[in-house]
């Protein structure tokens, strides 16, 4: 196993957590933030258990859709866990 597949799913579920912080923060659920996002809501779903490993410009729909820059919403994401 490479160290980036030994790393991604912690990575992942720190996204996720982040993106469910700032959409409970908006007291948005799931499907609204979908529906704003134009993601399956099943999708933003596994994204934010950790098990979606979204592209970049998925981040920036989400990002837009929850009023937070991109960076904001990557800064809980440790990436000392790559090292």
């Amino acid at each position: 196993m490479s160290g980036e597949d030994k790393h991604s799913p912690t990575l992942r579920r720190a996204f996720g957590a982040q993106v469910r912080h700032f959409r409970k923060s908006r007291g948005l659920s799931q499907a609204a933030l979908a529906m704003a996002c134009k993601l399956d809501p099943n999708y933003l779903g596994g994204i934010e258990r950790g098990e979606r490993n979204p592209t970049l410009e998925n981040i920036a729909r989400i990002a837009k859709s929850l009023d937070v820059p991109v960076s904001l919403l990557v800064a809980g994401v440790d990436t000392r866990t790559l090292e």
